[in-house]
């Protein structure tokens, strides 16, 4: 975490809404900031589906509750618990009509890949509200002790780097098993899985399909096509290479300018400033920005007439 995030009368970083208004929201002249489930969608761990979603629903509402209300410029993020998907499927149906919920969130370390059929309820539930799936990075322990494809792993930053196998395993898993044709407005939001890792699992799932395409016979695209239209992604972390442009070219082969969009990871350590993102200058409205309104339905920020006759956003 962030030690500056800590509040002034202590607590845990990030749960002071004072010091996030002035840390982030104000600072930066956010206009519309997602509320991520943090340590909440850590209950995609637990052995008990139903105490797990008892937790997620009270988060939710306690969520709606105490924070919706405090800044019209936040937006909630629905968790669930993805071991029990009727269970979930219901908490989608009980708040997904919200105003303010604009995705239903999960965490990424599942006991399986998100595409397979056990988990359609959810897809189901999110098509019925035309509310995007999204997963975050995490949920290691407990009933997901291993997301690492080869077994443990021994150090925080090894292992912090290879949870992005989790990402690669849920893009693959929703294409393949067909939930984009099943479900027309279905997306899929993998948030904080990194994004140097997309553009060769893409190509590399484009050439399998053409050679077995026999095996699943539902789908009528390549699958760099689904995840063009279908699938977003998030900036942090955002991969450095050590030419910092050699990321760019691979990233707009697979149409990235229109799936990739800013997360800024507040409150924690690895935080991204946008002020200092380094991506392409004709890029930059869609990834801080366009691509999320679109996503989200958010509407255009209203334009402002000031005393000089001027106009400001």
């Amino acid at each position: 975490m962030r030690y500056d995030a800590i509040p002034p009368n202590g607590g845990h970083p990030g749960s002071d809404y004072e010091l996030m208004r002035e840390q982030l929201l104000d600072r930066y002249d956010m206009e519309y900031v997602i509320l991520g489930g943090d340590e909440a969608i850590e209950v995609s761990t637990l052995a008990n589906p139903y105490y797990a979603q008892a937790l997620a629903s009270a988060y939710n509402d306690w969520m709606i509750a105490e924070w919706l209300p405090r800044d019209k410029r936040f937006k909630g993020s629905l968790v669930v618990a993805p071991q029990n998907p009727e269970l979930a499927a219901a908490e989608i149906r009980r708040l997904g009509a919200h105003p303010d919920i604009v995705q239903v969130l999960v965490s990424s370390g599942s006991q399986r890949p998100y595409g397979d059929p056990f988990f359609h309820p959810i897809w189901e539930a999110c098509a019925e509200f035309d509310l995007p799936f999204a997963l975050h990075l995490g949920g290691q322990g407990g009933l997901n002790s291993t997301p690492i494809g080869c077994g443990p792993t021994t150090f925080f930053w090894e292992t912090h780097a290879l949870l992005a196998e989790t990402g690669m395993a849920h893009l693959a898993s929703t294409i393949a098993h067909g939930v984009f044709e099943k479900w027309p407005n279905a997306r899929l939001v993998m948030i904080e899985c990194g994004v140097a890792w997309v553009p060769p699992i893409l190509w590399r799932l484009d050439e399998d399909y053409r050679a077995l395409r026999k095996e699943t016979p539902w789908l009528k695209r390549l699958p760099s096509e689904y995840a063009r239209d279908h699938v977003r992604i998030t900036t942090q972390p955002l991969e450095q290479p050590h030419n910092p442009s050699a990321l760019w070219p691979a990233l707009a082969d697979i149409g990235a300018e229109d799936m990739l969009m800013f997360a800024s990871d507040y409150p924690h350590w690895d935080f991204d400033d946008p002020d200092f993102l380094r991506i392409p200058q004709e890029w930059r409205e869609r990834v801080l920005s366009e691509n999320a309104r679109a996503l989200y339905k958010l509407p255009q920020r209203q334009l402002k007439q000031m005393t000089d006759g001027a106009l400001t956003r």
